[in-house]
C-alpha cells in the first residue's frame, strides 16, 4: 500500500492473483474492450499468458479497492533480468477520468523498483488513444513515431526507467 491509500480512507491496493474473485470485473471489461476495439479475435489477448506470469517474485497482479470494490488494476510480468512488462492496466467503466490508472501505473513503478527491476517495458494498441496518452503523461518514453498515425505502426511501444532503489543495513 501506497502513502496515502489506506483502508482507513476507503483506498486500498491489494496484491492479488488472477483467480482471485476480485478480479473477474477487471477480466471481463479488459475483453470487452479488446474485443470491441479490435474484434472477435482480441479475446485470445485475455489468456495469452500463464497465471504464474502475474505472480511473485517475477510479477504482481495490482487491484486498487475503493471501499472493498475493485476500481482499477494493473499487473506487470517479468520481460528479462532487469525489465518488467506492463500487462492488463485497466479502470473500472463506471470509475474513469478519476486518476485511478496514474495512480495503479505508480504503484506499479514502486513494487517494480522494489522488486529489483530497473526498466518498464509496454505496449498499448493503436486504438487505445487513452492509453498511449497516458502512459505520454506518466513519462514513459514512446519507442516509435508519436506523429505517425498510431493504425500504421501497429502495437505502439513505450519504456520508462524506474529508480534504482538500495537498501540500507
Amino acid at each position: 500500500m501506497s502513502a496515502g491509500a489506506g483502508p482507513a480512507d476507503g483506498w486500498e491496493f491489494r496484491r492479488v492473483t488472477i483467480d482471485d474473485p476480485l478480479v473477474e470485473p477487471l477480466l471481463r471489461e479488459l475483453t470487452h474492450e479488446y474485443v470491441t476495439r479490435y474484434g472477435p479475435e482480441a479475446h485470445q489477448e485475455m489468456n495469452r499468458y500463464p497465471a504464474g506470469d502475474f505472480a511473485e517474485p517475477h510479477g504482481v497482479l495490482l487491484l486498487l479497492l475503493e471501499d472493498g470494490e475493485p476500481v482499477a488494476g494493473g499487473a506487470y510480468k517479468r520481460y528479462d533480468d532487469r525489465t518488467a512488462e506492463v500487462k492488463r492496466m485497466w479502470t473500472h467503466s463506471a470509475h474513469r477520468r478519476r486518476g485511478l490508472a496514474r495512480r495503479v501505473l505508480a504503484e506499479l513503478e514502486r513494487t517494480a523498483a522494489a522488486a529489483g527491476y530497473t526498466r518498464f517495458h509496454l505496449t498499448t494498441g493503436p486504438r487505445q488513444p487513452e492509453a498511449r496518452n497516458l502512459y505520454l503523461a506518466a513519462g514513459y518514453t514512446p519507442l516509435f513515431d508519436v506523429s505517425a498515425d498510431p493504425l500504421t505502426i501497429g502495437p505502439l511501444p513505450f519504456e520508462k526507467h524506474l529508480p534504482v532503489l538500495t537498501t540500507t543495513s
